[in-house]
C-alpha cells in the first residue's frame, strides 16, 4: 500500500515508477500488492521517492514520517481501486459485445447469451461500486481517495 501512495501522491503511472527505478511493471504491480521487496528494490524504492527503506519493510516500525498509511487511509484506496476495476470491468464487456458482435453477427447464440450472463455480471460488479466516471489514471485515483478521505493525500 505505501508504495501506490507515494506513487499517486505524485501523480506518477506504475510504467513511470517502473523507470525511474530500473523495476519492471509486474514487479511494481506485485509490490503494490504487498510482496515482500528486496533489498535492491528497497534501495531503489527508497531513492526515487527520497524516503528511508525501513518505510518499506513490513513488520518494521519505520520511523516517523508522514507517508505511513492509516486505515482511512487504506480503506479509501481500496474502494478507489474497486470503482477503477469495475469500469475496466464494463469497458471489456462492451469491446467484446462490440468485437465478437461486429464479426459474428449481433443475433448469433453466442453474442446473445454471451452479453447476457456477461452483462449480469457487469450490473452485478456495478450494485457493488457506485461512483462518477472519470479517466482512470493515477491522477484520478489520487482525486478519488481525497475526496473520500476530504482531505488531501
Amino acid at each position: 500500500m505505501i508504495v501506490r501512495k507515494l506513487r499517486l501522491q505524485r501523480g506518477w503511472t506504475q510504467e513511470h515508477l517502473a523507470e525511474l527505478t530500473g523495476l519492471s511493471v509486474r514487479s511494481i504491480q506485485r509490490l503494490e500488492r504487498g510482496q515482500s521487496p528486496s533489498l535492491e528494490t528497497l534501495k531503489a524504492l527508497a531513492a526515487v521517492f527520497e524516503v528511508d527503506r525501513s518505510l518499506f519493510k513490513p513488520g518494521e516500525t519505520p520511523m516517523p514520517n508522514p507517508s505511513t498509511i492509516t486505515p482511512e487511509e487504506e480503506s479509501a484506496i481500496e474502494y478507489v481501486k474497486g470503482v477503477k476495476d469495475f469500469y475496466t470491468h464494463l469497458f471489456m464487456y462492451l469491446l467484446f459485445v462490440a468485437v465478437f458482435g461486429f464479426f459474428l453477427g449481433f443475433k448469433h447464440p453466442l453474442i446473445l447469451w454471451g452479453s447476457i450472463g456477461w452483462g449480469i455480471g457487469v450490473i452485478v460488479h456495478g450494485l457493488n461500486v457506485f461512483e462518477v466516471i472519470n479517466f482512470f489514471g493515477p491522477n484520478w485515483e489520487k482525486k478519488q481517495i481525497e475526496k473520500r478521505l476530504g482531505r488531501p493525500l
